[in-house]
């Protein structure tokens, strides 16, 4: 009988051409996953193990692809010969770094280092009557994000030259502008054909909604913002920001104007400060401009930035400080003294300053909370206030029972200091997203409750 032929092998027959190959198919898929991921290159980045991990794994196939190899022929002798001759390198790589994530994830966990972890925020104790000065009742917020975002979004629809060509970008962000409490945020292109067309001249303008008189207002730029999150290619402000740090570890880009009215991203640098991994903090943010995407790194950012910490992040520290007061294994057992942050927060603003607040309860999550905590968003400063009383979800509760045959639903409380008590302040809102009614709630008892149609009813 006449045995078939084997077919013959196609590709580079040298190993040095086939190594080169090998590198060439690795490098392609390597930038086409970089371009799209955007992993930051560095080892405090768990995404950077991943990205490297995929390099040596596509390696490791295309070695086996131009060699020929064939799996079912072979057995686990001839396949490991195969990875000692042709994917040693990537083998050792790949190993090395599990060794190392491993490592550096044990050498982060809050067991071993529950002092590093509580010492990440600094909190001092505060008098509310003299730090929170009574706020005039035309000063107060009376809006909330969705509010907000909502009034914005309604803005848009009455310029024609801009709706069917933009759209509102629901990404807004509180800041102090002038003396006052707004939300900003850009405009986005409308679909992919809009960028297309207009990508050119930019985006034309950005929103901005008055926290006070619930005023929104679109702003016209002379020239278009060039640098958004709706740019699809190297413009898009995350890849913008990666090809020019590719190191660094950023939080989430905030849309920020100066006190000239001048667009800018603030992209907040994220360290890791304990282990490995663990320990996130901020050290300084990079400012984008979003006309032209001339890009600086302040280690001290100027002080009309106002996002440089997010509520999420300060949160997360002050409940490692809570928690691990008297240790790692009393914050599981026993929970002698151990507090945690509420499920929510609000923004006050103070001294030209943005602050974060939420309340502080019981690890128990009861009804009532010890007192409540005020975060500078730009300086990390944090004070906690001792002042027990109702929780938030309580007082919301109190709030929408005062309107319960109206149906109005309570937004985040807002604290006020209200004759030299804290007092949260609620806008009701129907189910159009529209503030109708406003309910103040005192803290120490929530079952007194005062509702208006106006602030100053």
């Amino acid at each position: 009988m006449s045995q078939t032929p084997k077919p013959k092998r196609r590709g580079p027959k040298s190993k040095p051409a086939k190594i080169f190959l090998n590198l060439t198919i690795t490098a392609v898929v390597g930038f086409l996953y970089f371009y799209v991921t955007l992993p930051a290159l560095n080892f405090q980045s768990g995404d950077f193990y991943v990205f490297v991990g995929l390099l040596c794994v596509v390696y490791a196939a295309c070695a086996l692809v131009t060699s020929g190899f064939n799996l079912e022929g072979g057995g686990i002798k001839e396949y490991a010969k195969f990875i000692k001759s042709q994917c040693l390198p990537a083998g050792i790589l790949l190993a090395a770094l599990v060794l190392v994530a491993v490592v550096g994830a044990v050498i982060s966990m809050p067991i071993f280092r529950a002092g590093s972890y509580r010492e990440l925020l600094q909190v001092e104790s505060g008098d509310f009557s003299a730090d929170i000065a009574e706020i005039s009742f035309n000063e107060i917020p009376t809006l909330d994000r969705d509010s907000a975002d909502y009034l914005g979004d309604r803005q848009m629809g009455t310029l024609s030259d801009m709706v069917s060509q933009f759209e509102y970008s629901n990404d807004s962000t509180q800041i102090n502008y002038q003396g006052r409490p707004v939300r900003v945020a850009p405009i986005a292109y409308a679909d992919l054909i809009k960028w297309f067309t207009n990508r050119s001249q930019g985006l034309p303008a950005y929103v901005i909604v008055d926290m006070v008189t619930q005023e929104a207002t679109v702003v016209r730029l002379s020239e278009g913002m060039k640098y958004s999150f709706s740019e699809p290619l190297n413009r898009n402000i995350l890849r913008h920001l990666r090809f020019q740090f590719p190191t660094f570890l950023f939080s989430t880009p905030e849309f920020e104007i100066d006190e000239n009215g001048h667009p800018w991203w603030v992209a907040p640098r994220v360290v890791k400060t304990i282990g490995l991994f663990g320990g996130a903090d901020i050290q300084g943010a990079v400012l984008v401009d979003a006309i032209t995407g001339e890009c600086t790194y302040y280690d001290q950012v100027p002080t009309w930035v106002d996002t440089l910490y997010t509520p999420s992040l300060i949160m997360q520290q002050y409940d490692f400080h809570g928690t691990l007061v008297n240790g790692f294994i009393n914050s599981i057992f026993g929970q002698r003294d151990v507090t945690v942050t509420t499920s929510g927060y609000n923004y006050i603003a103070l001294n030209d300053d943005v602050y974060m607040y939420t309340g502080v309860t019981s690890a128990n999550a009861d009804q009532s909370n010890l007192g409540f905590l005020l975060s500078n968003q730009r300086t990390k400063e944090t004070r906690f206030y001792s002042a027990p009383g109702a929780t938030e979800e309580a007082a919301k509760a109190s709030a929408q029972g005062a309107v319960q045959d109206l149906r109005y639903t309570a937004t985040f409380p807002l604290l006020l200091n209200i004759a030299e008590e804290p007092t949260y302040f609620i806008p009701l809102k129907d189910a159009t997203n529209l503030v109708k009614s406003y309910a103040m709630v005192n803290v120490a008892q929530y079952q007194l409750v005062a509702v208006g149609a106006t602030v100053a009813q």
